[in-house]
């Protein structure tokens, strides 16, 4: 399997100013003094910039796919848009224990903050956020994700990780970060899935934008979720990664039956309603509501790549042959409705440097290799040199003079907007 690009960076620039100054009219007001003590002159206004530390992962393997394990930090290049920046601390994390090649500058002292009773043998550990979006699962897709949590506790989070859980839904599940494998385990036995049934959707009651309780449901799950990438956005130094269970995203859905839906309630036609100029002002409407979907998309890729966290997303509906016989759906638009929401959890996973685990029914082996490439990496740091805080998005390129050795590790990101 070929893995895809990770590594990502946090960068937010500051820039003061102070300047000395005096009114011209009080000091015309002013008593005279002795030349002798007169006070300095106004200083010559002073701009200070401040450049934050960007961190990125990146993964340098062989020619036979294993882990490179000794590199030095001169062994390393970074470009951000074309122009070389200075390395200033390289850390390895090699079978989830902490060697530093160059030692980082002094820790922030913001962020979240961490548990006390930390093991005593964990060096470094990783950071596991589970999202249950059971707003988009129905009750057989909420088993199955019990099951794939479950799986994840014993096969994926291993002593000194850390994990918080949390739903978009009404599963009620709010869990911070912890060490503790009981407030996971605790935490499994309350999902619980309400999703919305194909059927449910089609009859449901349609706005401008299309079917409006699907539409919330989306906004609710990804503005959570973007929550959490800010939260991560706080911790610094650690591998950072992202469970996301879901069954995806769709703003139009089963257009053609929910015409006909339409028709049957206004008494008319089908074809007749499809004519009319009203209605197809609003399916004009609801073809922009696909757009609006891309953009949040984009707004929660963007906060995962500056907080460095990867995201991985299961779709807990397996390998799908067609649509279940009692939700009397066509097989197009069922076919239709799957690849976009399995494509929206792609695009989530792949642009943040993770991968989906969709049409599956085995997450064994995904499971498995997010625990591989959370396990061996580098961590790079370095000051942008660029400090116009108008360039918000950067690119990014790290090489390596190692032969034959492949660099894997995200390519761009976006700072993070002025607040």
């Amino acid at each position: 399997m070929a893995m895809r690009i990770t590594a990502a960076l946090l960068a937010a620039i500051t820039v003061s100013l102070s300047a000395g100054s005096a009114a011209v009219a009080l000091r015309a007001m002013a008593p005279k003094v002795d030349p002798a003590r007169q006070t300095r002159p106004p200083q010559t206004p002073t701009f200070t910039a401040n450049v934050d530390l960007v961190q990125t992962d990146v993964i340098v393997r062989d020619a036979r796919g294993q882990f490179i394990a000794d590199l030095k930090a001169s062994e390393f290049a970074v470009y951000e848009d074309g122009v070389k920046q200075e390395i200033t601390s390289l850390t390895m994390i090699h079978g989830g224990r902490e060697h530093n090649v160059l030692s980082p500058p002094a820790p922030r002292r913001d962020g979240l903050i961490l548990p006390a009773n930390r093991p005593r043998n964990d060096t470094s550990g990783r950071i596991f956020v589970i999202i249950i979006d059971d707003f988009h699962l129905e009750p057989a897709q909420a088993q199955k994700a019990r099951q794939i949590v479950g799986q994840a506790l014993r096969d994926l989070i291993h002593s000194g990780d850390m994990f918080g859980i949390v739903s978009t839904g009404y599963s009620s599940i709010s869990e911070q970060l912890t060490y503790d494998r009981q407030v996971l385990e605790s935490a499994i036995t309350k999902i619980q899935g309400n999703g919305l049934s194909p059927r449910e959707v089609i009859e449901g009651a349609q706005g401008s934008q299309g079917p409006t309780e699907l539409r919330h449901r989306a906004h609710v799950a990804l503005s959570l979720a973007y929550e959490q990438m800010r939260n991560l956005e706080k911790v610094q130094g650690r591998r950072k990664a992202v469970i996301y269970i879901s069954t995806g995203y769709d703003f139009n859905p089963f257009a053609q039956s929910r015409l006909e839906q339409q028709a049957l309630r206004s008494r008319v036609d089908a074809a007749d309603l499809q004519n009319d100029p009203f209605y197809r002002t609003q399916q004009s409407s609801q073809m922009l509501a696909e757009a609006d979907l891309v953009q949040e998309l984009a707004e929660l890729t963007r906060a995962a790549n500056r907080a460095n966290a990867t995201i991985y997303t299961i779709d807990p509906r397996g390998l799908a042959a067609g649509p279940d016989v009692d939700q009397d759906i066509r097989t197009p638009e069922w076919s239709a409705h799957l690849g976009t929401s399995q494509d929206s959890l792609r695009v989530i996973a792949e642009a943040t440097g993770g991968f989906a685990m969709v049409n599956m029914n085995n997450f064994s082996a995904g499971l498995k290799r997010i625990d591989a490439e959370t396990s061996d990496y580098y961590v790079l740091a370095y000051s942008s040199s660029n400090a116009d805080p108008l360039k918000r998005l950067r690119r990014i390129e790290v090489t390596t003079t190692r032969p034959g050795a492949t660099v894997f590790h995200r390519t761009s990101y976006t700072r993070a907007p002025a607040r």
